[in-house]
This record gives structure tokens, C-alpha cells and sequence, in this order.
């Protein structure tokens, strides 16, 4: 082992300074964490500050919350109904990018699908909210165009998650296919060759061969998922949210943001985010495990 390390010494220097940021910036805020455990008071310190009485005072304050059983059912709303449009979809576009033979048009259409990944989200909110808005956006002029009132869809609780899910494919479905476009260009040609020898159609090679190359990476990219599945983006929800939708887009993130740092309950905020942390670890680790032994594909 010594002697492995010794020869590879100079890759082990280079990987230095990536572990120094990962200590610095990931395992050391971790002992924050006690911050949920305790009656935190900025003044006063994390290890200055009591412990709570009893411990786990802000877990049960949480479960007993009105809004508990609001901001979970629509993280997991949210999650789930981005994961059966927004995971899929990717892998249909890159087997239809596979199958361009012009190299120009390939090229060009990736280049347009991927392009919108790199629109800030404020920038991305924005542009929701003017092709929305009742009043300007293009949906209303094309409902007075029609002779109808255009309706208020950034106002309304049932669209929310449509809006955000749909607006986030379009954002990022470019982007997600490159990773299946790159597993799907270490195909050997020679599987190819021989199916068109034996009379196989573009669909039957999409279908024998395409796909089959796909399943392994699809299948860690979906435990990364479904470990995120209690994890939603703050941003974005918390530019759309609004007192009219505010039912179905208050998420754990928002009500986080709103509790720790809009009404300074630290202790509080802490709890909910160390059990929304801890849920999504027992996710990861029992999907992991699952797909380990059905398809012997998993992280570890």
C-alpha cells in the first residue's frame, strides 16, 4: 500500500486540495448540527448555548406543526412528479440525438436543447412570470386574441407544480441527456453492423441495443434521485411562491428559509432540516441496497 502511494504521489497531490474543500466546506459544518438539539442563541454560541429540554423538543415541535403535513406532501408532490416527467424524458432525447446522422444538425439542435441550462433561476422566474402574467404575458394576449380572460396560473394553488416541473424540463433536459448521449457513444459500431445484417430497424437497434447501454447509468442517476426525493430547490420555488399559491408551494426548503432566518428560530429550522437530511440518507441507502440486489447496479 505504502509503495502504491509513494508512486503515485504526485495524483495524490493533485487530489489535495479537492479534499481540503470537501473538509473545510462539507464535514466540518456539520457540527452545526447541534444546533437542533440545543436552545441555540446566537450571543451565546453553539456550545455555549443549553441543550433542549427534552433533546429532540424541535423534532416533536415539527410533527405536531400545522404545516408538517402542508410542506411534506408537496416535496413529495413536487419530487415525484418532476421524477416521472423530468427523468425519463432525457433518455427519450438521447436516443433521438443518437439517431441524427446529419452531424451539422446534431450538433446544432444539442447546442439549442442544452443552452437554456445556463439561464440564472431569477432570469428563469422572470421569464415564467412574463409569458404567464394574465395581464402582458404571451398567454394573455393569446386568450384576448381568442375573446377569453387568460387565467392567472402563477396565482393559482392546482398549477404550481405544473409550472415548475414542465418550466424545469425545458430548462434542463438538454443538459440531463448528455450523460446518456456520452454512454451511448461507447456503443461499439460493430453491434450496429450486425443488426442491420440481420434485417433489424432503426426501432429494434433503439430497442436491443441503445437502451440496454442506458440502464446501468439510468439506474445510479435514478438512486441519486429518489436519494434527493425529500430535497427540493429553494430558489426557485421561493421566487414563484405568492400568498395565492402559497398551499401548494410551500415546501421543508421555503418553510426552512422562512423559520431559521425570517423569524430567527435557529434550533427549529435545524431540526427540520436534519430530518429532511435523514430521510433522504435512508432513501438513498435502502434504493441502493434494493437495486444492488435486483440489478447489481448501485454507488457501492
Amino acid at each position: 500500500m505504502y509503495r502504491n502511494v509513494r508512486r503515485n504521489l504526485g495524483l495524490y497531490f493533485l487530489l489535495l486540495p479537492a479534499v481540503v474543500l470537501v473538509v473545510c466546506f462539507a464535514y466540518k459544518p456539520m457540527y452545526g448540527v447541534l444546533i437542533a438539539f440545543k436552545d441555540y442563541k446566537p450571543a451565546m454560541g453553539i456550545t455555549g448555548s443549553p441543550w433542549a429540554d427534552p433533546w429532540y423538543k424541535y423534532f416533536i415541535k415539527f410533527f405536531k406543526s400545522f404545516q408538517f403535513d402542508t410542506t411534506i406532501r408537496n416535496t413529495l408532490f413536487i419530487n415525484l412528479y418532476s421524477l416521472a416527467v423530468g427523468f425519463p424524458l432525457p433518455i427519450m432525447l438521447a436516443l433521438i440525438i443518437n439517431q441524427m446522422h446529419a452531424k451539422w444538425f446534431r450538433k446544432a439542435f444539442q447546442t439549442i436543447t442544452y443552452l437554456p441550462h445556463f439561464i440564472s433561476t431569477v432570469v428563469m422566474v422572470g421569464i415564467i412570470m412574463l409569458f404567464l402574467s394574465p395581464g402582458s404575458g404571451l398567454i394573455g394576449n393569446i386568450y384576448r386574441l381568442l375573446g377569453r380572460e387568460a387565467p392567472n396560473l402563477m396565482g393559482s394553488a392546482g398549477a404550481f407544480s405544473s409550472v415548475y416541473v414542465w418550466s424545469e424540463v425545458w430548462q434542463h433536459i438538454g443538459w440531463d441527456s448528455i450523460i446518456f448521449i456520452a454512454s451511448l457513444s461507447s456503443v461499439d459500431p460493430s453491434l450496429y453492423e450486425a443488426a442491420t445484417v440481420d434485417g433489424a430497424s432503426k426501432r429494434q437497434k433503439m430497442w436491443h441495443i441503445d437502451i440496454p447501454m442506458l440502464i446501468p447509468t439510468a439506474i445510479i442517476l435514478l438512486i441519486l434521485r429518489i436519494g434527493n426525493l425529500m430535497g427540493l430547490g429553494f430558489e426557485k420555488v421561493y421566487l414563484m411562491q405568492n400568498d395565492m399559491n402559497l398551499k401548494a408551494s410551500e415546501v421543508i426548503s421555503t418553510y426552512v428559509y422562512k423559520m431559521g432566518i425570517i423569524s430567527a428560530q435557529y434550533s427549529y429550522s435545524a431540526a427540520i432540516n436534519m430530518f429532511n437530511t435523514v430521510v433522504n440518507f435512508i432513501l438513498l441507502f435502502t434504493v441502493n441496497q434494493i437495486s444492488k440486489r435486483i440489478s447489481e447496479n448501485s454507488l457501492w
